[in-house]
């Protein structure tokens, strides 16, 4: 893939919404992403488009809801209206989109409306790969042809620093058995708060962590992170328990796992259903210890796969992203 594959990345548009993205923030992965096919060298990037293999349309939602969004009117028809007319741009002035019905085109975002900008074009929607956060195969998420992207809540654009050593500590110190501090939405975590708020000086759950604690270190001190859904699949906790090598606990339906073509998700996770909940502690105490001990070895060995680096480095998580997009492109039919 390396040596071979090419990304022509459509010029037309201008910034903000188009060539831009948040760097920063729960939104980390769109920006980022964007950035280096725009700017960075990695070698994937084409200015021939007749070289190409897929083709990019490097528009922001996320800057879509900030500059055309009207806040509480719950009108998505802004977002899907800019997604018609850029397509059309393209479409009318490239040959390539209509060569293909645009099954060789992407679009990237990681913004829960991702998939509702989407719609503005039924094309786009049912054929194109796209690229999202909000990965629910229950809404419309095709993993055949579309890729999960990974959630990356970076606040500064850098992974906070406790968060940063290649080698916490072993497993055997940690104190905690599992831990969560989330705030009560969507329709898993009531449940989880409901069972397990305040109920286990071992196993900690809150909706709101006291001031007197620090998040990071109690991920730190934990065997195991739970990672549940809110009212979108996604959640940024699984990739920061991957960077504190605590095992993420999955508490989600219809989630599709980013890089779950070639990442064995159980070889470094536990996926534990929701109807278990009530039962949770019990799950996670009957995990033998070398099993526990394997997982912490996988998340050792999965990491990189979830870091990104400027520039862009061998198997880092851009990589991943066209890996998976680059998966997509080979085995469909044109």
């Amino acid at each position: 893939m390396e040596r071979r594959f090419k990304v022509y990345v459509y010029e037309e548009g201008d910034p903000p919404i188009v060539h831009d993205g948040p760097c920063k923030d729960i939104y980390t992965t769109e920006g980022r992403f964007i950035h280096e096919m725009e700017y960075g060298k990695s070698g994937f990037r084409t200015w021939d488009p007749h070289r190409a293999h897929v083709y990019f349309m490097p528009f922001s939602v996320t800057w879509m809801v900030k500059y055309l969004y009207k806040p509480l009117s719950y009108d998505l028809g802004p977002l899907r209206d800019f997604v018609s007319d850029y397509v059309k741009v393209i479409s009318t002035k490239h040959p390539f989109w209509n060569r293909t019905h645009g099954a060789d085109h992407f679009m990237l975002s990681c913004h829960d409306w991702g998939p509702h900008a989407s719609q503005g074009n039924s094309i786009l929607y049912n054929t194109s790969i796209r690229v999202l956060c909000n990965a629910n195969s229950s809404e419309g998420f095709n993993p055949q042809k579309d890729v999960t992207l990974p959630e990356i809540h970076l606040y500064s654009g850098n992974i906070p620093p406790k968060l940063l050593s290649t080698s916490p500590p072993s497993p055997s110190p940690r104190p905690h058995l599992a831990f969560f501090s989330g705030g009560l939405h969507g329709p898993i975590r009531p449940t989880l708060l409901h069972y397990w708020k305040n109920r286990d000086p071992n196993l900690l759950v809150y909706e709101y962590l006291p001031n007197n604690l620090d998040y990071y270190t109690l991920m730190l001190q934990s065997k195991y992170c739970l990672c549940p859904s809110g009212y979108e699949v996604a959640s940024p906790r699984i990739v920061e328990a991957i960077y504190a090598e605590c095992v993420p606990v999955i508490l989600s339906d219809h989630y599709v796992l980013p890089f779950s073509d070639v990442l064995r998700w159980e070889a470094f996770s536990l996926q534990v259903g929701v109807l278990e909940i009530p039962r949770l502690k019990e799950v996670l105490m009957a995990v033998p210890e070398e099993k526990y001990v394997r997982l912490t070895e996988g998340l050792r060995g999965v990491r990189r796969h979830f870091v990104f680096h400027q520039p862009a480095k061998r198997f880092d998580v851009f990589h991943m992203i066209l890996h998976s997009v680059w998966l997509r492109r080979i085995n469909s039919r044109l």
